[in-house]
Formats: C-alpha cells, structure tokens, sequence
C-alpha cells in the first residue's frame, strides 16, 4: 500500500452515506382541469407486503445506476400507466432523510386531468387513487406530533470492549410525524411531510 494507490481510490469518488442505505424517488402529481389543481395521492394495494392498504405518492426505490429523478418518472409511469411524455416535470423539492437508513427525493410534476382518468392504473400496485384540491392544503396545516427515536441496545453490548460500564449516553433523534384530516382520508406520515414541505414553499410565493 502507498499514498498512491490511497489516493486514487479517494480522489475521484463520489462521497454517499455509508451502508446499508436506499434512496427512493416519489412525484407529487399535481392534476390541472381547467383552472383548477389537485394533487393525485394513491392508496397501497393491500396484497403489498409493505405498508399495505396506505396512502402515498407513487414512487418507489431507485435502481442501480438511475437517478432519483428518472426513478420518480418511471415509478409514476408505472403505477398510473400513463406515458413519460404526459409527466411534465416541475422540479425537484426538499429531500427527506429518514431514521432508518433512507433518503426520498421528491418531484413535482403536472398532469392533465383527462391523461390521469383515461386509464386504470397498476391493480397489482395501486388499490385506488384519489384528488385533494390543493387549496385543502394551503388552507389547513395538518396535526403533527413528534416522539423520540431512540436506538435499542441489547443486553448483551460489550460495553467493557469500549471501556465503559454501560452508562453511556446514546445519541437519540426526533421524528415528526404530520397528520391532514381529508373528508374519510387520512394523510400521514412521509407523504404528509413532502406535500406539507411544498405547500410551504409555493405559500412563500403567494
């Protein structure tokens, strides 16, 4: 080993977190009818092994060597069966780092109402979806509450190893966890942050 062969390997890297870690592109489909905008939200088919039977952006876990935005393109496209050229790309928003070793990047995009309604979307993915005017959401803040997220130690952590007597103090994180009340719709969790992060960002520009 030399400092060349160390720098080599360092310099021309491009730096991400350490693993294990998964990034995940979603879109937030804003569905224009004339005048008027709504954001599309889907609900999880309940034979889905994660979070079956939820509310959520489509989207999903980016593949090897896809970028986040093409994940969020080719996930919306996939779960509504609409083509690429019916998704006009807005932009990106704030992404979302998640506690448990995630990262969501979030998209804005445009979709005419008769592209949305004139196919079924994915059965195998998709229960149903579902419109909220984006006014709701300029409108109303949602409920939010936040619980501490502290990490799990097992009895058997060998604390003399790290010349400790098993005092030691844990670093401990927050999540916060937003709730809309939308007629019988609860939207939640993940999806209620990104939609409450970018109804704060067009509300600056009111």
């Amino acid at each position: 080993m030399n400092i060349e062969r160390i720098t080599q390997s360092i310099r021309n890297r491009n730096p991400e977190p350490l693993k294990p870690y998964n990034y995940y592109g979603v879109m937030v489909p804003l569905i224009q009818k004339g005048d008027n905008f709504s954001v599309l939200f889907e609900v999880r088919s309940e034979s889905l092994l994660m979070q079956p039977g939820e509310i959520c952006f489509p989207g999903g876990r980016q593949d090897e060597g896809e970028s986040p935005e093409e994940c969020a393109i080719r996930e919306t496209c996939e779960e509504l069966c609409i083509s690429q050229d019916k998704i006009k790309l807005i932009g990106p928003i704030d992404y979302l780092n998640a506690y448990s070793n995630f990262t969501i990047y979030p998209f804005v995009g445009l979709i005419d109402h008769q592209d949305i309604h004139s196919v079924p979307f994915n059965h195998d993915e998709v229960q149903e979806t579902f419109l909220v005017p984006l006014d709701f959401f300029l409108e109303n803040e949602p409920l939010s509450f936040t619980f501490p997220v502290a990490p799990q130690i097992p009895n058997d952590f060998p604390y003399e190893l790290i010349n400790n007597k098993g005092s030691y103090k844990w670093r401990q994180g927050k999540a916060i966890i937003p709730i809309y009340n939308y007629e019988s719709r609860k939207i939640w969790g993940l999806t209620a942050r990104v939609i409450h992060n970018f109804v704060q960002l067009i509300r600056e520009d009111l």
